[in-house]
């Protein structure tokens, strides 16, 4: 079933990927919404710096204007170009990405408070799907979520389209790599922080970067990234408060 909502659907199957990344590419920069494979499920994003664009993902998505998006890039190098000098998400690049793994690390100066929702750190997402970072090598970054309803199920490929949030071009390219979520990996303190286990365990994430904190009560609430991106930015304001 294909859902009335989406202007424009792509079957990937009988494309060439450099066709489908350059109609993505042309839609994303004339400021539309566009349904993308990831690794663990399909997203709903658009170019992160056209701030109609990403009003229009909130409203597709009925998303609250405190839960900022997520920013998906091709290569782990293009992910260290926002992260700086953190060793972590240096280690990340190295010895992780791609992955389907959310990385939280510190938000750039360049970048908005009205792309990072008035937090001060922002979400990255390198996927480990080759279909997907060809078509951010052309036309990424993204800015994007999850294009499942708000607490619904993953949407990861198949033809009932009914589900989806409306969007200007939806790109179908089968089931995704990975049935189950991605990890969520809070890399803008001292220690890596693991803030949901789920298709990157904790055991690979120790090996990785030794000693993973987690959080002292486990939550399981949808909510998880949210949260764990507002404490960071309380955490901010009460260091400001004692360094004044």
């Amino acid at each position: 079933m294909c859902s009335a909502s989406l202007a424009r659907v792509i079957d990937a199957s009988a494309a060439k990927v450099e066709d489908v990344a350059e109609e993505v590419a042309r839609v994303a920069a004339a400021g539309g919404t566009v349904i993308l494979p990831n690794d663990t499920s399909y997203l709903i994003g658009c170019d992160p710096y056209d701030y109609a664009a990403i009003d229009r993902v909130y409203a597709a998505k009925g998303r609250p204007d405190n839960r900022p998006l997520t920013i998906h890039v091709a290569t782990p190098g293009e992910f260290l170009e926002y992260a700086g000098d953190n060793a972590l998400a240096i280690l990340a690049a190295k010895r992780l990405l791609p992955a389907p793994v959310i990385l939280l690390i510190r938000k750039p100066a360049f970048i908005s408070d009205e792309l990072a929702a008035g937090l001060q750190t922002l979400a990255f997402r390198v996927p480990d799907d080759p279909f997907a970072r060809a078509l951010l090598e052309r036309c990424g970054p993204i800015a994007g979520t999850t294009a499942n309803p708000a607490g619904g199920n993953r949407y990861s490929g198949g033809a009932d389209h009914s589900m989806l949030p409306p969007a200007d071009l939806l790109v179908q390219h089968g089931p995704t790599r990975y049935d189950g979520e991605s990890s969520i990996v809070d890399l803008s303190g001292a220690h890596a922080r693991l803030l949901r286990e789920g298709v990157v365990s904790e055991r690979r994430l120790t090996e990785l970067f030794g000693p993973v904190d987690r959080p002292t009560v486990k939550v399981r609430s949808s909510f998880v990234l949210r949260q764990a991106q507002d404490d960071t930015a309380k955490a901010d304001v009460n260091q400001d408060k004692l360094q004044q």
